[in-house]
Parts: structure tokens; C-alpha cells; sequence
């Protein structure tokens, strides 16, 4: 039903690639999100929460060098080497086996041939956020999303699909040990597989008396944040932005059933898990209030 749209959807939507670190650890955790291209000026879409990842990584890794030139300072051969190192982690807030983050490097994948910069621009109040980005030549994309003009086709039962990039499999990074840092590399994987996933429209999710977001029947994927949703010709009418788990009411306690002829009691507390999408009229809005140019259809 999506092949064709997926084959448009797939000219404009980028993974959001991360790498990063946590204190007392040396391996670097792959991470992925995902992002829309909206037009050749350098307009990106993608949610809030994954703008603020790529906003807080300057900060977390001026933070960790700070704390090395600190340590560094020190004379190992003091005997009160280990008090003082102490003393620096707690001035950090860092401590070990607690997943604190030191050290977070970011990639927007095959959108432009360079970049010196972007800014970024929040929804004050929803999961929205629009990346401007800066000091590029050429972008990689020719072919732009066509958002609904008119909305009211999203009824119950609508389906629709969603794309992006919930599994990180690129490889083209490692932890150097001769610079205790992370690092982008020339070798390995560079890519990361799209991902579709589709259902049925369930309900409208309303603030006050306007619709801001749509539910599905099915769950949008971590990573899949930021990607677009689209109908079966791949207009845009909305973007993943996050999926609700709720209860189903089917709780099964101490409930013996026989495995391979033996009985065994057994615990199962069942959820359904509904994604959530940003309506299309909230992307739209926001757009023209940063006078965006987009495309409609």
C-alpha cells in the first residue's frame, strides 16, 4: 500500500546520527533520530527533544575537556592524587556507574556537501523544532515534502505511515584511547537502514479545542522521532513525535499453563502502545511563523 509513498518520503528524510559516552565508560553508544528537509534554503523539521540533543552536545563536551585540562594539572606522583581527583568529580557532578554524559558528537547524514553552523528554532510549546543550517554550497535533495493543504481527511480508521531511522547500525566511529575521546572515522558503515511502520489514525489528541497531535494504532520507534507521517501519496500530515503506553486490562497473575507438559505459573501484564504525531496544521503554523518555504498539495 506505501510502497510508492515511502519511495518519496525517502528523497527527504535524513537520519540524525549521535555518538556518546558516559562517565568511567571508553566504549562509545550509537544513537539515531530523524529529520525532514523542507526545502533548498536549509530548512530542517524534526521534534523538540531531538533539537535539544544536538543542542546540549557543545556544552557536555566543553564540560569533559574542561575537566581533563583540570586533571590534567595534577601531579600523579602526589599522595593526594586520588582525593583530589575526587574532589574535581564532584565539582563535574561526575561519578561512575551512573550514566552520567560526558561526551555527545552529532551528525546531520547526506543533506548538505558542508556546513559551518545552524540555528535552531523551537516551538514554545510543542514537540516542533526547525534547524537552520548554515555555510553550505549545495544541498542533497531534490525532491521536497508536499504538506496537506486541507486536513479534515484525517478521520478514524485513516491509514498512514511513518519512516525513519530506529536502528542504528552504522559503524564509523570508535573510542580513541590515546585521545580519550570519540570519534567520527573514514572507515565502516556510514549508513543506518530506514525503517517504515504504518496504522490506522485512532483519535484526535486536543489542547483546549484545537487538534495538535494524531494517535495510530500502532507505535512510532525510537529514532523514528522527527519523521514524517504521510498518507498512501506521500503527503505529509504529521510528524512522529513520541507513543503512549497504556494499559490493556488483561493482567494474568499466577496463571498456571503447561509448558512442554509441565505445569508453570506464570505472571503477564499486557499494554497497547499508540504513537503520537504532531498534527500537520502545527507544522504548517509554525513554518509560516518563521517564514519558512514549504510546499502544499
Amino acid at each position: 500500500m506505501f510502497v510508492k509513498a515511502i519511495e518519496i518520503a525517502t528523497n527527504f528524510t535524513r537520519p540524525f546520527t549521535s555518538i556518546s559516552r558516559v562517565y568511567g565508560e571508553q566504549n562509545a553508544e550509537p544513537g539515531c533520530a530523524t529529520f525532514i528537509i523542507v526545502n533548498n534554503e536549509g530548512w530542517i523539521l524534526t521534534c523538540k527533544h531531538v533539537a535539544n540533543q544536538v543542542a546540549i552536545a557543545d556544552q557536555v563536551n566543553k564540560q569533559y575537556y574542561n575537566y581533563k585540562s583540570e586533571i590534567s594539572l595534577l601531579n600523579k606522583g602526589d599522595r593526594h592524587y586520588k582525593s583530589r581527583v575526587k574532589e574535581i568529580e564532584k565539582k563535574y557532578g561526575y561519578s561512575k556507574g551512573k550514566g552520567i554524559l560526558i561526551q555527545q558528537k552529532n551528525m546531520f547524514v547526506n543533506v548538505v556537501d558542508k556546513m559551518t553552523g545552524f540555528k535552531i528554532f523551537e516551538h514554545p510549546k510543542y514537540d516542533v523544532a526547525l534547524i537552520r543550517l548554515d555555510g553550505f554550497s549545495k544541498i542533497l535533495c531534490n525532491t521536497f515534502p508536499v504538506f496537506a493543504n486541507d486536513s479534515s481527511g484525517l478521520k478514524q480508521g485513516k491509514s498512514l505511515c511513518r519512516l525513519g531511522y530506529p536502528y542504528p547500525e552504522f559503524t564509523n566511529y570508535e573510542y580513541s584511547e590515546k585521545l580519550d575521546d570519540i570519534v567520527w572515522t573514514n572507515t565502516g558503515r556510514n549508513q543506518t537502514p530506514l525503517f517504515p511502520i504504518d496504522g490506522i489514525m485512532t483519535r484526535n489528541c486536543m489542547d483546549d479545542s484545537r487538534i495538535v497531535e494524531i494517535e495510530l494504532s500502532r507505535p512510532g520507534l525510537r529514532g523514528q522521532s522527527g519523521g514524517p507521517l504521510f498518507d498512501v501519496n506521500g503527503v505529509i500530515y504529521g510528524m512522529q513525535s513520541a507513543t503512549l503506553t497504556l494499559p490493556l486490562g488483561f493482567d494474568q497473575e499466577s496463571r498456571v499453563i503447561k509448558v512442554k507438559g509441565v505445569d508453570k505459573k506464570v505472571n503477564d501484564y499486557s499494554f497497547i502502545h499508540l504513537g503520537r504525531c504532531v498534527h500537520v496544521d502545527i507544522l504548517k503554523s509554525f513554518m509560516d511563523s518563521l517564514g519558512v518555504k514549504y510546499q502544499v498539495g
